[in-house]
């Protein structure tokens, strides 16, 4: 049955994204290129609208399995995200306007959801949070929320994402109970499988973009998966973060590096580290690649690190770590990089 149900997905996202795009196409709505983009050619954006829809529509049947207050919390708050996206895909709203509607949502999701009471460290143990946990809660949520719609830069590096975090959270989920549910299985199989639909339209060169009504999506979706997962304890936010890990690093030292340089953080710009290797001579597939392939390994370790692996905190504590630095390193010594 889930692998019928993957297949399904997939094949009704790819026909999904197909006719968004001639829709987009014929109302012209283009995302046209300017000194910051990445692409060169008006395309068309929205396509992401596929994944919403069938991820909603995922959620709607699997919820009379799960918790239903938690399921209609998550449903009612990820459309209002998405309607928000979709809003500023197709007429541009004010920062302010997506802050505060955000900040509702994160709110309403704690109410419904809970919140942290604890995170766990690899290799140090759980630092318990107390109340200062709903505070943390509410700026994981509307961070993530951000961050993944800040990484959303070139073809196929969002949908790839996806992708291979929902497969991670798929797997968690459906190897233990203690780390999902039924609902949190069926979330995370359904957005794999519209982002691989939508990635047969987007890999490189794109020929529609997610654009914020997925991407925005997305990032609430990531955030509160481990809300809705069986145990919310530490151990929940850390697998969280770490599927999540590869868009927090670059969006996060982004934003402190910008800030610390006192620039406009929240202005256009191309200092993202895939951004950098991108301007520096690799291809967009090659970077969207690199990104699939450390979300997978970064699912790999999560799955260890749940069964009780020894080594696998060492690996995140410090290995992943480790690679970023190589990967920044690398970028700058790349041409044409400043």
């Amino acid at each position: 049955m889930p692998w019928i149900a993957f297949i399904s997905l997939a094949i009704l996202s790819y026909l999904g994204v197909y006719w968004i795009r001639r829709y987009a196409e014929k109302r012209q709505l283009l995302d046209h290129p300017n000194e910051r983009s990445s692409h060169s050619t008006p395309t068309p954006r929205g396509g992401g609208l596929a994944i919403v829809l069938l991820v909603l529509g995922t959620g709607l049947w699997s919820a009379r399995e799960a918790g239903l207050n938690q399921s209609l919390v998550y449903l009612g708050c990820g459309t209002v995200i998405a309607w928000l996206g979709w809003r500023d895909d197709v007429h541009s709203l004010s920062p302010r306007t997506r802050f505060v509607a955000q900040g509702i949502a994160a709110a309403v999701s704690i109410l419904g959801m809970g919140y942290f009471k604890s995170v766990t460290i690899p290799l140090f143990g759980v630092l318990h949070l107390g109340v200062i946990g709903i505070v943390i809660t509410f700026f994981w949520i509307v961070g993530l929320t951000n961050a993944y719609n800040f990484m959303d830069g070139i073809d196929g590096i969002a949908g790839g994402v996806a992708l291979s975090a929902g497969l991670g959270w798929t797997w968690l989920s459906s190897a233990s109970g203690h780390w999902g549910n039924s609902f949190v299985f069926w979330i995370a199989l359904s957005i794999s499988a519209a982002s691989l639909g939508f990635l047969g339209h987007n890999w490189p060169p794109a020929r529609i973009f997610m654009g914020d009504v997925a991407s925005t999506f997305l990032g609430y979706s990531f955030a509160v998966l481990p809300l809705l997962s069986a145990d919310k304890g530490g151990d929940a936010l850390m697998l969280g973060t770490l599927l999540m890990w590869v868009f927090i690093m670059d969006a996060g030292v982004t934003f402190i590096r910008r800030a610390l340089k006192r620039e406009k953080i929240f202005s256009a710009h191309r200092t993202h580290l895939y951004q950098r290797l991108v301007i520096g001579g690799y291809s967009h597939a090659a970077v969207s690649s690199l990104f699939i392939l450390l979300t997978l390994l970064a699912g790999m370790l999560s799955y260890l690190w749940a069964r009780g692996s020894a080594i696998a905190p060492a690996f995140i504590f410090l290995g992943l770590p480790l690679i970023w630095i190589l990967l920044s390193v690398h970028a700058s010594r790349l041409k044409n990089v400043d």
